[in-house]
Parts: structure tokens; sequence; C-alpha cells
């Protein structure tokens, strides 16, 4: 069912390219990839659906064919709505759950310059890292190959809120909080997945406040 939902959300995604396109005047791929140097193999998968895109081309784009980011990229709006208010993308370092871990150490990684990033579209205000889900013990909510983006400066607990946690040995998880179990710190799977064995002191990394997955 998820790569078939997947699957459609890329089609619309083309279709919606392709008329972009053709609304800005451009009679074909040839024109507008001589015009902007753009690769014509990829561009070319991204109008037929072949192959999706993310929030970095949707941008470049968005910007040739002056439309909305939000309804190239998702469908939402109108597509030359002046008054819609733009969106705001950052680059959000996408680090491994080794580095997550570490996070919670006293010499932890605090430069994450060598990290490579992944776009985001209009997050609030926080200290943001992006990582990517391993596993089904979390699938409910964020199937495996999802990235999930925490804020590293929100750690209140709150009931059935996702969270990044690490124990004293540096491990890593991801999970719901449900203070009335035990360990609070639960699986929100289809599967029968077994919480967690926690060694030592669980430390939050940052609570979860996004997951998406890739089209």
């Amino acid at each position: 069912m998820l790569k078939e939902q997947e699957q459609f959300e890329r089609e619309e995604r083309a279709k919606r390219l392709v008329l972009a396109r053709k609304n800005a005047g451009f009679s074909g791929p040839k024109p507008l990839i001589e015009r902007f140097g753009w690769n014509a193999n990829n561009y070319k998968a991204h109008e037929s659906g072949r192959n999706g895109f993310g929030i970095a081309d949707a941008k470049k784009y968005a910007n040739a064919f002056k439309v909305n980011l939000n309804w190239l990229q998702f469908g939402t709006g109108d597509p030359l709505d002046p008054d819609e208010l733009p969106v705001t993308m950052v680059d959000v370092p996408r680090i491994s759950w080794v580095s997550a871990g570490q996070l919670t150490e006293q010499a932890g990684v605090t430069d994450f310059s060598e990290f490579p990033t992944v776009a985001a579209l209009d997050l609030p205000d926080g200290d943001w890292i992006a990582l990517e889900v391993e596993g089904n013990s979390m699938n409910k909510i964020s199937p495996p190959g999802s990235i999930i983006f925490v804020n590293r400066r929100d750690k209140r607990l709150a009931p059935n809120a996702l969270y990044v946690v690490a124990d004293e040995t540096g491990a890593a998880t991801y999970k719901r909080y449900r203070p009335n179990d035990n360990p609070p710190f639960q699986p929100a799977s289809y599967e029968d997945v077994p919480p967690p064995v926690f060694q030592g002191a669980v430390s939050v990394v940052g609570r979860v406040r996004r997951s998406i997955i890739e089209m």
C-alpha cells in the first residue's frame, strides 16, 4: 500500500511539473535544459514520473517556472497565488545513529559541518538534526527509510510524544514516550516488537517533530 501511495504522489508531482513547464512557455524539455543547464536525463525522469524529486529540485523548478513551491511539491494552494506566504527551507545535518548517541555525552558531536544535509520546509526555530529510520519498531509513524527531524532544543517529556533517546552506552533509539510503561520509551509498530533494553540512565537527545519519506 505504501509503495502504491508513493507511486501516485510521484506521478501527480510529475504532472504538476509538466503543467508548470508548459505554462512558463516551454514547449518541451529541450529548450529549458539548454537555458538552465539542467541534466537532461534527470529532468526527463522527473517529468515522466519515472524518478521522484525532492525539495531541492522542486525549489529549482518552482523558481524557473515562476510557480508556488507548495503547489509544485505538495499540490496545495494556487500555483500562481502571489499572496501565499513563501516557504522557508533549511539544510538540516543528516547524521548517523552512532553520532546521535554521542550527542548526549559531554564531549559529544558539536560540529556538523562535515555531515551531509537534507532540506526541510518551514521548520520552527530549534536545533535540528535529521536521522534515517532503521527497522520496523516505529513503522506506525515512520516506515523504514523515513527521515525524522529532531529538535535538540526540545527535551520536555510529553505523553505519547516522540523522542530520540540514548543510554549510557551511547546507543540511540527512536521511540514514543509512554510514562506509565516500563520502560517509558516504547515502540509504535504494527509488528510485535519488544521495547528497548537500556543500559544505565536514559538521556533525551531531542523531540521528533516531523517524519517524511521520500517519494
